[in-house]
């Protein structure tokens, strides 16, 4: 990509051994010309299989945790641009462990805020969910508490060269822990368990996720939370493409679930606007003069985009298509 903010670029991406970390390093070392790439995480086992798979030698290997602030800090030295990807996100787990969700996904989000300034970044993309939109359960309202920080982070950096901006997407496409994964296990056994037949999502793949990442990069000012526009599809069209011969199971909607997500409310309405290919929320306090973002036009008011109400929808067909791309 000719212009890309990542060209002659140190970058470094915290979670990197996950799923959008393994797919954003290998595209950004195949579509962009960064000087380094620097994966940080806690997993030594997950980085030395990701280094078996990822050969090129601008590719650097960190162990660490979000959570140790001087490790972040001797991390970021000499780093232009960080991704944030790490996180705690299984609802279920979270549920249950609720102090170290917050010790991950919102002091995490503090350590990465504090190092970066302190080091001098240039840029960091966060990445947050559509769950952090009127949360129903600990995890979506961590990372509401995290997009809060982020763009926060911009008075912290006050004159510094540091600005901060969020990504808010909706379900990835076969990442792990998803119901994709689910799903192809479960169609072995015959029964898919359906937690409710109204249910639906918004649906992105990894590599629709990592050109999110991409832009926002390159388009940021500093507090903007941008949020692409995505497909929805609906739970029971899903189980079709996955397993049409196998029995359904009601099992009911899980504690902390939504029937419908939502990416952008009507209280953000009055500070979006349209770029095109994504809604770009812009901060309530700014720091850059208010106007039109990069020329784009102002939403209308009250207006809200969720994934039972969208006018792009997956058919049975696309929804296979994706899976067998990824299973």
């Amino acid at each position: 990509m000719a212009g890309s903010y990542f060209d002659g670029k140190v970058v470094l991406v915290t979670g990197g051994t996950g799923s959008f970390g393994n797919r954003f390093v290998a595209r950004v070392i195949k579509d962009h010309n960064p000087e380094k790439v620097v994966v940080f995480s806690r997993d030594e086992l997950k980085q030395s299989e990701m280094a078996k798979r990822i050969t090129d030698p601008r590719v650097r290997f960190l162990l660490g945790d979000i959570r140790d602030l001087p490790r972040l800090r001797r991390a970021f030295h000499d780093v232009d641009v960080v991704v944030h990807a790490a996180a705690l996100k299984q609802v279920p787990a979270l549920e249950y462990n609720p102090f170290e969700a917050v010790q991950t996904n919102i002091i995490g989000a503090e350590n990465i805020i504090n190092a970066a300034i302190d080091e001098s970044v240039e840029r960091v993309i966060a990445l947050s969910t559509d769950k952090a939109v009127n949360p129903t359960n600990l995890y979506g309202a961590t990372k509401l508490c995290f997009e809060k920080l982020f763009v926060a982070g911009n008075n912290y950096a006050g004159g510094t060269k540091t600005r901060f901006s969020c990504v808010r997407y909706g379900n990835v496409v076969g990442s792990r822990g998803s119901v994709v994964p689910l799903f192809l296990e479960k169609r072995r056994g015959g029964v898919l368990p359906i937690t409710h037949k109204d249910m639906t999502r918004f649906w992105i793949t990894l590599d629709q996720s990592v050109d999110m990442v991409f832009y926002a990069a390159n388009e940021m000012r500093g507090g903007e939370i941008f949020v692409p526009k995505i497909p929805s599809m609906k739970i029971l069209d899903l189980a079709k493409a996955i397993a049409p011969d196998c029995r359904l199971e009601f099992v009911g909607v899980r504690p902390g679930e939504k029937l419908h997500e939502a990416l952008l409310t009507d209280e953000e309405s009055g500070r979006t606007v349209d770029a095109g290919n994504c809604f770009v929320i812009k901060p309530q306090v700014h720091w850059w003069p208010i106007g039109n973002w990069n020329g784009s036009k102002a939403v209308p008011t009250g207006f809200r985009y969720t994934s039972d109400a969208n006018d792009t929808w997956l058919t049975t067909k696309d929804i296979t298509a994706m899976v067998d791309a990824v299973s």
